[in-house]
Parts: C-alpha cells; structure tokens; sequence
C-alpha cells in the first residue's frame, strides 16, 4: 500500500519525501506559533477587562483591632470554621482532623 502512494507521488515533479517532511513541519510550527499568538492576545484582553478593585476601608481599619484581641470570643466556632476548611482544602472529613494549637503570630 505504501508503494502504491509512493509510485502516484513519484508522478509529480518535484515531491520527494523531503518535500513532505518539510511541509508537515512547517504546518505545525504555523499551528504553535497562531496557538502562542492568540493566547498572548487573550491574555492582554482578560488583562485589560479585569481591573484590581482596592480593599475596603472598613475591613483594613478593623484589622488592628481583632490583632490586639487576646482571647477568641467564641473559640468553639472559631475552631469548627477552621476545622471545617482545612477537611475542604485537604479533601478529608472533618472528624478525622485533630487541632492541637491554635497560635496567634
């Protein structure tokens, strides 16, 4: 079967196997270089669409105060949130999770 498209190659002028290799390596570096280009171009518009919105004032001036607070109001429900994320995070059960220090830095 092979020496059947050899021989309707071997009728044109001009195609060899190195006409074909060249070809086919030259498509697909097309192809990667149109994937980088567009990639780059989507990325500059996702960019220039989603701009940084500044944290709220409320939230920094609140910040210092919970930091001076040495004791947790409600260090049952503090804990279980905690627990809570780290089983999401991890992709464990929350009941299998043991909290032994709770440090504040």
């Amino acid at each position: 079967m092979i020496d059947f498209f050899l021989k309707e190659l071997a009728d044109y002028p001009g195609i060899n196997n190195l006409t074909v290799i060249l070809m086919g390596l030259g498509v697909v570096f097309a192809g990667l270089i149109g994937l980088v280009l567009v990639c780059t171009v989507m990325g500059a518009i996702c960019k220039a669409l989603i701009k940084e919105t500044p944290a709220p004032a409320s939230v920094s001036a609140s910040a210092p105060a919970a930091a001076g607070s040495a004791e947790i109001p409600d260090r049952g429900s503090f804990i279980a949130a905690v627990s809570a994320a780290i089983a999401e995070a991890s992709g464990t059960d929350a009941a299998g999770i043991r909290i032994v220090k709770i440090e504040k830095k």
